[in-house]
């Protein structure tokens, strides 16, 4: 009986037994089966795995590197990216900051790049999408993503694809910096053109009679018109553009196509666009008339502060007794020992800045006499100024054309059919008859009334003319601002004008001469100006104003001086170089717009007004601030 019992618990263990180790023999004949003999060949296939992403990462890194941009082959493009990229390169103000901390990162990266484990990899990808390109006017930016697969498999071979990166496209991000900081800097208005563009399209299309059912469509147009007009106003860059009218340009847009499916007759939209164009163009052609005819007018009229001191003057003139009204030195007006200078004007404060820029800058002022010749009307202001403003040692000579009682016989130049009074008045003329004026004189200097004295002119006074009537600075020569030709202003195709002169000559400026009195009369060159005068009078001979009849008269008998003597365009050219101007003993304002007028060029002006004293009462009491 026990016998039995022992082989039963004998055979129970060994059920147990078996049940508990069948199982695992069987599962690990099923394991073996299903793992290979050697577990490395597990981590190959990773590797080749690996190795693949990495040539794809490899290439597409260098393909940004290369001179000529292409986009990789695998690139995950988001728009947050784009954003963060655009905005690193725009923002100037904190651009220098930012450029700053991707050196650092960079030259962390080069140190640590052996250390990296698969989180920092994902910081390097992050410093590889700042790549950018430029293409023209344009900012392109190429954003390269890669996606990273088991960068711990093989740290050999990653490390050395890095490195190879780095060394081939490490330094374009900086390149590519310096060159978009310019880019960025530059002024862009694509917007507001556009914009511009726009209103001008949807005007064109409420110029077509619109059908019953899209009466709609020209109230949207007519309402998308009035807000850009009012979003873009006076705006001329698109950094002056708010948001709310770069979506009013995307509602007005939705508006043009409305109309173009509306609309479809391309003929008659270009026929519509032509007439508008040829309307443009014609108020810009009246428009420019208009400015052209008021500066003319600007040119021709006295200013209000000018007529007002001249009025002041002229009463506190008629005020004084004949004692007071006497100028000094008037023993020294004869005498022609003395460097003597001519003015002929009827503007006052033109004669004080020829006279005070004069006697400024002379090394010896006791030697300079002004001889101002006006007419009746403004003699009295002229005289009073000087009365009220003495030129320190230099004397102050003051005629009147009027005494001239032989210059009426000769007045002929008045036929000419201009109202500009730089062709008509007299006072323009009379530098033909200087030895008239000044009988006892054997030289004399003659100035403009809108020049400027920057030196010391005793040098020009000691110049050898070599037997010439007259010392002046040439314009003859090509791409200068005062650069003329004789054909220019003198009619050549009279047989009189071709036989005599030559075309191709050296022309000269007034505005700063030196003539010798003693030559002209001995060549009686005012009896020849008076020969063409009456000529040109018969026929047309050459343009309006004195200068052609100068060049006829002084034909051959000119001695050019250096350019330095005399700088000329600062009445109608802003293109004078200022070194010129800085060095030149002379400066001419010729042209219409003159440093008294409110038309003059600023960035000349103080070459003038620095020898007006503006604080005297009386310009004050005339409100003349230039």
């Amino acid at each position: 009986m026990r016998s039995s019992h022992r082989w039963q618990r004998i055979l129970i263990l060994a059920l147990l037994s078996l049940s508990v180790v069948a199982p695992l023999v069987f599962f690990s004949s099923r394991l073996k089966t299903l793992t290979p003999d050697r577990p490395q060949d597990f981590l190959d296939d990773l590797s080749s795995v690996t190795y693949r992403s990495d040539a794809l990462k490899l290439n597409a890194i260098e393909q940004e590197g290369a001179e000529e941009l292409e986009e990789p082959k695998e690139v995950v493009y988001k728009q947050k990216d784009f954003d963060s990229t655009y905005s690193y390169v725009s923002q100037k103000n904190n651009g220098s900051e930012e450029s700053k901390n991707d050196g650092y990162r960079n030259n962390d990266l080069e140190r640590n790049v052996s250390e990296l484990n698969l989180d920092n990899r994902h910081d390097l990808e992050a410093q590889q999408k700042r790549l950018f390109s430029i293409e023209g006017d344009k900012n392109i930016f190429n954003t390269t993503v890669t996606h990273n697969q088991n960068i711990h498999t093989q740290p050999q071979r990653t490390d050395v694809k890095i490195e190879v990166t780095n060394k081939k496209s490490g330094p374009k991000p900086t390149q590519h910096h310096q060159s978009s900081h310019p880019q960025s800097r530059r002024v862009s208005n694509q917007k507001v053109l556009e914009i511009r563009d726009q209103i001008i399209r949807a005007r064109a299309y409420l110029g077509f009679p619109p059908p019953g059912s899209n009466s709609h469509l020209v109230k949207e147009l007519k309402l998308r018109i009035r807000e850009l007009a009012r979003a873009v106003g006076e705006a001329t860059k698109d950094s002056d553009l708010s948001r709310s009218a770069l979506q009013k340009m995307r509602h007005m847009e939705a508006s043009l196509s409305k109309a173009n499916r509306a609309f479809p007759d391309c003929t008659a939209m270009a026929t519509k666009l032509r007439a508008m164009n040829h309307n443009a163009e014609e108020k810009i052609h009246y428009h420019q008339n208009e400015a052209t005819y008021l500066v003319h007018l600007a040119a021709r009229t006295t200013s209000k502060g000018l007529h007002c001191l001249s009025m002041q003057l002229t009463a506190d003139y008629f005020a004084l007794t004949p004692e007071d009204q006497k100028l000094p030195n008037e023993n020294k007006i004869h005498d022609p020992k003395l460097h003597h200078y001519a003015v002929f004007s009827d503007n006052v404060l033109a004669c004080a800045v020829v006279v005070n820029s004069t006697v400024s800058n002379a090394k010896k002022q006791e030697k300079l006499v002004f001889h101002v010749v006006t007419n009746s009307l403004n003699l009295p202001a002229i005289w009073m100024w000087f009365l009220l403003n003495p030129p320190g040692k230099a004397t102050v000579h003051i005629q009147s054309i009027e005494n001239f009682e032989w210059f009426p016989k000769y007045n002929t130049f008045n036929n000419h059919n201009s109202s500009d009074p730089r062709y008509t008045s007299e006072l323009n003329y009379l530098r033909f008859y200087l030895p008239d004026i000044f009988p006892t004189l054997n030289k004399i200097l003659l100035f403009d009334h809108d020049v400027v004295v920057q030196q010391d002119l005793g040098g020009l006074w000691n110049a050898n003319i070599k037997g010439k009537v007259i010392a002046a600075v040439s314009t003859c020569q090509e791409g200068e601002t005062s650069f003329h030709r004789m054909d220019m202003f003198i009619n050549f195709s009279d047989p009189f004008i071709a036989k005599r002169f030559d075309v191709n000559a050296c022309t000269w400026a007034f505005g700063m001469n030196l003539f010798d009195l003693q030559q002209w009369r001995r060549h009686n060159l005012t009896a020849l100006y008076h020969r063409y005068l009456q000529m040109g009078s018969n026929r047309p001979l050459w343009n309006v104003g004195s200068l052609p009849l100068g060049w006829l008269t002084f034909y051959n008998k000119t001695m050019m001086l250096e350019r330095r003597w005399h700088i000329l365009g600062l009445g109608y050219d802003s293109r004078v170089d200022r070194n010129e101007i800085e060095q030149a003993a002379v400066i001419h304002f010729d042209g219409i717009r003159k440093p008294w007028l409110d038309i003059a060029m600023g960035r000349y002006r103080s070459y003038w007004t620095k020898y007006i004293n503006f604080e005297q009462p009386i310009l004050q009491r005339c409100n003349l601030q230039m």
